[in-house]
């Protein structure tokens, strides 16, 4: 039996079973044990169970884009819930999904219908929204509600969360647990909606959770040994944030969740390392990269613990990486590359000096394939291809067999994730990254990558955000705009900017314009949205 025949809910039980008492999940005063988590994951897969909820048709019967069981949608912040929200609908052959908490009302009724919810856990300061789309809604029957700092009243039809909880029966859930069962991530929608991307959990649980290869339960435990205490800056409702979170269960270590969950607080990070003695710290780009460094200017931690910091989702640039260097020169930095779609894909090192960005060591499993998707590109080809993964990949897209198709084609026999990302493969065996054909600009003939102008332009230490959007052009049909937050302290035109980054990028690239202001929009993940990149770039100003 291989791994990816193992469920995530037998895994985790597994684990939980040899350590018990050890600390599995700590957030505030809630420091939760394995049998803790068990305790509650298993009474919350009952509770969903006793109301009708799980698998309904198997997997063998459906195509890859279809599913035959119910689903959870999780609408909170980062909390101990989350997580067990996750488990626990694993535990009752329920597929949980992510929801933006930031979605207007017509953009959360868009998500909870395209996915079918059944069932949904909320925070009390979202019950607003949720309520004025509940109408809209017939199938979702299941609210179970988290109390907050909002101190909202009960939503009408809603359960509160420990109340279920602390009903439902502790026996574990009297279904056979499956590997083929679903998990569903939902893609972020920054530049077209969002769609839910279908994984077996059994495949998740390596290809996203980072889970041993190990081929028995035996196997998998005996690799769990408990060192990885880690906390997980981002919000869970982004991949990287949950994934990382399993990642740390699955070795037997510690999640921890920093106190402020609503917004990204410096101090209250580096002060939880601190007092916990932490040895992994998982953010996102630059975007939690700046403030974090900043803070480190202002104040003193002792960060000794720490070990390694993992940037998920965006790629950290090489300023940014030289100066975390220095702060903490122990310390290993990873950029980790994946998608939804593919799961964890490439990474990247950096250690003492030479610091880089845009580059990653190719690995077992990850291609470069041509521009036609016809063949896979050898090392050393000068043809601009896509970056794709075989192996374990997701299933599909919720609803959506098309688009399935797409994304995976199937080349020469063998089935490829292509996520959208558009690489070359260098004859050192490095892959360089040139960024999301989504976001891609066709200037004057030419495409120019949104990732590698906003990197050249952040080579300024003036510059504290960066993104770039195109914008329509007569002379070049559009026009590439850089969208610049100037640092504290700083004064910067045009000229200065275009200098620094003529250093790292071709002439034709750089940005015809340049619009000031005094704060990049980014989701809470910290992805650039450019949906209002493109806004602020037509209109030219803030």
């Amino acid at each position: 039996m291989g791994s990816a025949q193992l469920s995530v809910a037998a895994v985790h039980e597994a684990i939980a079973a040899t350590r018990p008492d050890q600390p599995c999940l700590v957030h505030r005063d809630r420091r939760l044990s394995w049998a803790d988590v068990t305790d509650h994951t298993r009474r919350l897969a009952n509770h969903l169970l006793a109301a009708g909820l799980g698998c309904h048709t198997e997997r063998s019967a459906l195509a890859g884009h279809q599913s035959g069981q119910d689903h959870l949608a999780i609408y909170l912040h980062n909390g101990t819930e989350y997580l067990e929200a996750m488990l626990g609908a694993f535990k009752a052959r329920v597929a949980p999904f992510n929801v933006n908490y930031r979605y207007v009302a017509e953009e959360l009724h868009y998500l909870l219908s395209d996915a079918g919810a059944t069932a949904i856990v909320v925070h009390s300061r979202f019950t607003p929204t949720l309520a004025e789309v509940l109408p809209g809604l017939p199938s979702l029957r299941v609210i179970l509600q988290v109390p907050d700092a909002s101190g909202l009243p009960l939503l009408p039809g809603a359960v509160w969360f420990d109340d279920a909880i602390a009903a439902a029966s502790a026996a574990r859930p009297a279904v056979e647990w499956n590997p083929d069962d679903l998990y569903i991530l939902y893609t972020g929608g920054t530049t077209g909606l969002p769609k839910g991307v279908l994984w077996r959990n059994g495949d998740a649980n390596l290809e996203c959770f980072g889970g041993s290869r190990a081929t028995t339960l035996d196997g998998i435990v005996a690799e769990a040994t408990g060192g990885l205490q880690a906390l997980l800056a981002p919000p869970f409702m982004h991949g990287a944030g949950h994934w990382m979170s399993f990642r740390a269960w699955n070795a037997g270590g510690t999640v921890f969740i920093q106190d402020h969950t609503d917004h990204l607080d410096p101090h209250d990070i580096w002060s939880t390392i601190e007092r916990e003695q932490l040895n992994f710290l998982l953010i996102v780009g630059d975007a939690f990269a700046r403030p974090l460094l900043d803070q480190l200017e202002r104040q003193q931690y002792d960060l000794s613990s720490l070990t390694v910091l993992l940037s998920g989702g965006a790629a950290l640039s090489a300023p940014l990486k030289e100066q975390l260097l220095r702060h903490l020169p122990t310390v290993m930095i990873v950029d980790g590359l994946g998608s939804s779609e593919a799961g964890g894909q490439l990474s990247q090192v950096s250690a003492g000096t030479g610091a880089t960005t845009g580059t990653f060591p190719i690995s077992p499993g990850n291609h470069v394939l041509s521009d036609d998707l016809t063949c896979e590109l050898r090392a050393g080809d000068p043809e601009l291809g896509w970056l794709a993964k075989s192996g374990q990949l997701a299933l599909g897209y919720l609803g959506d067999a098309a688009k399935t198709t797409r994304t995976y084609p199937v080349i020469d026999g063998v089935r490829y994730a292509v996520p959208g990302d558009r690489a070359r493969l260098r004859a050192d065996g490095v892959i360089e990254l040139h960024g999301r054909d989504s976001v891609t600009i066709t200037s004057g003939g030419e495409k120019i990558f949104a990732e590698e102008v906003e990197a050249a332009v952040k080579s300024h230490p003036g510059v504290y955000d960066c993104v770039v959007a195109g914008r329509p052009s007569e002379r070049w049909g559009s026009e590439v705009v850089a969208i610049v937050r100037v640092r504290d302290g700083y004064e910067l035109d045009e000229a200065a900017l275009r200098a620094a980054a003529e250093q790292h990028i071709a002439r034709f690239k750089l940005p015809k314009a340049f619009v000031f202001v005094t704060e990049v929009l980014r989701s809470p993940s910290g992805k650039a949205d450019y949906r209002w990149a493109k806004q602020i770039a037509a209109e030219g100003n803030a």
